[in-house]
């Protein structure tokens, strides 16, 4: 057996570098040589979007890529075809490796069950936003005679008259009842000619009919601010409650006097 003296520094000092170089060696080469081969490092694959795809179409698409998933959360969003899949995990574009696992958020195949909220005796546009909060899509009109202008009356789904805290999908499309601003009830027209404007104001409202066009005539032999015409005239007979009333006028308008 060869032995390698060590009887002064110097050989001490070589034998501690090559002990040190082979650790350097063996270091190096399992960081940079054995962990990179034996995990594959450097190898990626792009994650595609699955967003919008259906579950055969996303399962396809990762089988191709050598990809795993997993569905961990469903929910219902109107509109959208069920078992959608609406949201992923790794992101798409991501690098991952290879069987990595893609986190699904699909689309459920029925819709939930909410409470209908209260939308009579109010606006259109106020029942709308009710809606929407709800869940509910933007709701189809049905105008019928009513003097309560724009006001909700009654609500439909599917074609039948449904109450508040009835169960409907949600995303369901519902049909508003909305007056129309007139009554199905007749009146005969008053006869307004020859009074004052104001006094001819309160017999209109007061018959729950509308004040229509005003207009002024300065150069009508009447007292100012005399009715000397109206459109329904008081001969034509009957109007519908909620109906319009134009008025002619004598004089300037109340700026111009």
């Amino acid at each position: 057996m060869i032995k390698i003296p060590t009887d002064s520094k110097k050989d001490v000092f070589i034998h501690a570098g090559i002990i040190i170089c082979l650790l350097m060696v063996l270091f190096f080469g399992f960081f940079f040589v054995y962990l990179p081969w034996s995990t594959n490092h450097g190898e990626t694959i792009t994650v595609p979007s699955l967003k919008g795809l259906t579950m055969e179409q996303a399962e396809d698409l990762l089988a191709e890529r050598n990809l795993d998933y997993e569905v961990t959360d469903s929910t219902f969003t109107p509109g959208v075809q069920p078992l959608t899949v609406l949201s992923q995990y790794p992101l798409a574009n991501s690098k991952v490796k290879q069987g990595r696992k893609i986190y699904l958020t699909i689309n459920t195949e029925t819709a939930p069950l909410i409470k209908l909220p209260k939308l009579t005796e109010m606006s259109v546009r106020s029942a709308e936003q009710q809606l929407l909060i709800a869940g509910l899509l933007k709701p189809a009109l049905e105008y019928q005679n009513d003097i309560r202008e724009n006001e909700v009356l009654g609500v439909k789904h599917q074609g039948n008259n449904i109450e508040a805290g009835s169960l409907i999908p949600k995303g369901s499309k519902v049909t508003l009842i909305v007056g129309n601003g007139t009554g199905n009830a007749e009146i005969e027209i008053p006869c307004v000619v020859g009074k004052p404007y104001d006094e001819a104001i309160l017999i209109i409202t007061g018959s729950g009919l509308q004040k229509g066009t005003v207009i002024y005539v300065p150069e009508a032999s009447e007292a100012a601010g005399t009715v000397i015409r109206q459109n329904p005239s008081c001969e034509e007979g009957e109007i519908k409650v909620g109906e319009i009333i134009d008025l002619w006028v004598a004089g300037n308008p109340p700026s111009e006097q």
